[in-house]
């Protein structure tokens, strides 16, 4: 996903990963984001679920696998029925990825609807020519997905939010084509996001404050205490701070915290080199 980290051998994937795993964030993630920071999803109910959504595609005697794996996939329990939260990473813009995320929600249903017909067929539980044929009882519901992607690049999103931003469709079919909406949340621009979660909290704020440049707001409101020096990885990890990386590393070593009055510097030299940079030597994607 990104490659600044490569000096300390750290997998950005990996840290993003990990930090959302842990229930309290990713709750709290989904809560501001779709419940305007209502706490419907509560850490102590969630619980990991596979994230291996891959499938077979079987279209007039042609089958082809097809693999989609999600970063992190959470299970609540709603009584005997559930809900799966899918939340998946990503660094640069995609201009497919409604597209992708479309096909991973398909692929979550169709891993249900695999597991039910097994089962099903196992038992022999049928009670139509239809219900056999399908090998899914009328009776018989999926249990709904919803993802999220979370989009850490510091330039605004301009790519498609949705299946139909990516379709040249003639207006007068518009009406008659499905869409798929994405839900897409940016760090850049999330400031009126509602975080009960400081660990969650402090990583949106300061990696906004760090693509606005805004030192003296860093300073202003970090500088009297320290932060944690997993957090500061993770912070480096989005904003593509070796320099900060590097300090998190050395302090999680001394201590586990970070002085921000040490690190703002270093991370302010960091920026205008890496702007003087880009401006000598400007990106060429291919």
């Amino acid at each position: 996903m990104l490659d600044t980290a490569e000096k300390n051998k750290i997998k950005p994937d990996t840290i993003l990963k990990n930090f959302w795993r842990d229930n309290r964030h990713f709750a709290d993630l989904f809560n501001a984001v779709f419940f305007n920071g209502e706490q419907v999803l509560k850490p102590q109910d969630l619980t990991e679920a596979d994230t291996d959504v891959s499938s077979m595609l079987k279209f007039n005697g042609h089958a082809e696998t097809v693999q989609k794996i999600l970063d992190v996939v959470k299970k609540t329990a709603y009584g005997v029925d559930f809900v799966l939260w899918g939340l998946e990473n990503q660094a640069k813009i995609h201009y497919a990825m409604p597209l992708r995320h479309m096909v991973g929600d398909a692929f979550s249903y169709m891993k249900e609807y695999d597991e039910i017909a097994a089962v099903n067929k196992k038992n022999g539980d049928f009670h139509s020519a239809d219900e056999f044929l399908s090998g899914f009882k009328k009776t018989d519901r999926l249990h709904p997905v919803i993802s999220l992607c979370v989009y850490y690049g510091e330039s605004e999103w301009d790519g498609p939010f949705s299946l139909k931003d990516m379709l040249e469709i003639p207006e007068k079919i518009e009406p008659l084509v499905s869409d798929y909406r994405m839900n897409l949340v940016q760090v850049r621009s999330s400031g009126e996001l509602c975080f009960s979660d400081p660990d969650v909290n402090m990583v949106f704020d300061m990696s906004r404050l760090i693509y606005a440049r805004d030192y003296a707001k860093i300073k202003e409101v970090y500088s009297d205490h320290d932060i944690p020096a997993d957090l500061g990885v993770v912070i480096g990890v989005i904003t593509e701070s070796q320099k900060l990386i590097d300090h998190a590393l050395e302090s999680e070593q001394k201590g586990g915290q970070i002085n921000m009055c040490n690190a703002l510097e270093e991370l302010r030299q960091e920026v205008a080199i890496r702007k003087h940079y880009n401006n000598m030597n400007p990106v060429v994607f291919i």
